[in-house]
């Protein structure tokens, strides 16, 4: 390892790093075309995968993965092969998508969802956004059944949380008193896939009682990794965590080298791309 580890949090008794490995970039969720998330689907093997995941966590201490699945061999491989690379367990977070509804055939389904994760080893579930935005009930300010899936998620031997990108999600599940963790919500400078202004879920965020863990933080590759970055450790606070998808462990150091001269007020160290049309400020 580098020598220097990542600032860290935690939550329910688990440190956490305060920046956490997002896979979309791994499984080809580009949010951009079909062509180019078939292409990164298809370049990151599980060697690949490895080898981004070994980046954090040997160059600061990066050792959580946001967002597995049961479903998907190749990034489960991935982390096992890091896993044995950097010679430790990694903290993994399962975002499983649940069944809706009260009957026994949804809860059954959703029951047998949540055991899966807890076979792969997860820590933490997080029913995705998927789940949760669906349950969102803004009459009664309150997400439906998600009260049988954090006990579910407890029995499970999991820590439970949830996944949104509705802003009203946390503020219902802080004002029932919902057993989870954490939360996850969209949050960039450019207000990518927010569903109201960024002042509005800023202030969410900042007025929750548990930690958040902001996605998206560089709007799917529209914003650059400095302008999202600054933004996003600028208005957090202390206890919340980022999530960054890279697809390279060169990209995964420039993340880390541009987040911790950001957290210590300093220049960054990372090189510019150089480009002819640049000449004259080189």
């Amino acid at each position: 390892m580098s020598g220097w580890t990542f600032p860290r949090t935690e939550v329910e008794g688990i440190s956490l790093p305060r920046m956490l490995i997002g896979i979309n970039w791994f499984m080809g969720y580009c949010h951009q075309t079909k062509a180019r998330g078939k292409f990164n689907s298809e370049y990151m093997t599980p060697s690949r995968i490895a080898d981004v995941i070994e980046v954090f966590v040997n160059e600061a201490g990066i050792d959580c993965v946001y967002g597995v699945l049961d479903e998907w061999p190749k990034l489960l491989t991935g982390i096992a092969e890091a896993e044995q690379r950097v010679g430790r367990k990694l903290v993994t977070i399962a975002t499983p998508h649940l069944k809706s509804g009260d009957r026994q055939e949804d809860l059954d389904a959703s029951r047998r969802a949540i055991e899966r994760q807890a076979a792969i080893g997860a820590s933490f579930c997080l029913p995705h956004q998927a789940t949760t935005d669906a349950c969102l009930d803004r009459t009664r300010r309150r997400i439906r059944w998600m009260d049988r899936y954090a006990a579910m998620i407890r029995q499970c031997g999991m820590i439970p949380g949830l996944s949104t990108h509705m802003p009203e999600a946390i503020i219902y599940a802080d004002e029932t008193d919902l057993d989870v963790a954490t939360y996850i919500q969209i949050y960039n400078a450019a207000g990518f896939l927010m569903q109201v202004e960024i002042d509005w879920v800023h202030r969410v965020i900042t007025n929750a009682r548990r930690p958040v863990m902001v996605i998206k933080p560089m709007a799917a590759g529209r914003v650059q990794p400095l302008v999202g970055l600054a933004f996003v450790w600028a208005t957090i606070r202390p206890r919340d965590m980022v999530v960054v998808g890279t697809q390279t462990g060169d990209e995964a150091k420039e993340l880390i080298e541009i987040s911790r001269s950001i957290l210590e007020g300093r220049p960054s160290g990372v090189e510019l791309q150089k480009t002819r049309s640049k000449g004259s400020v080189s």
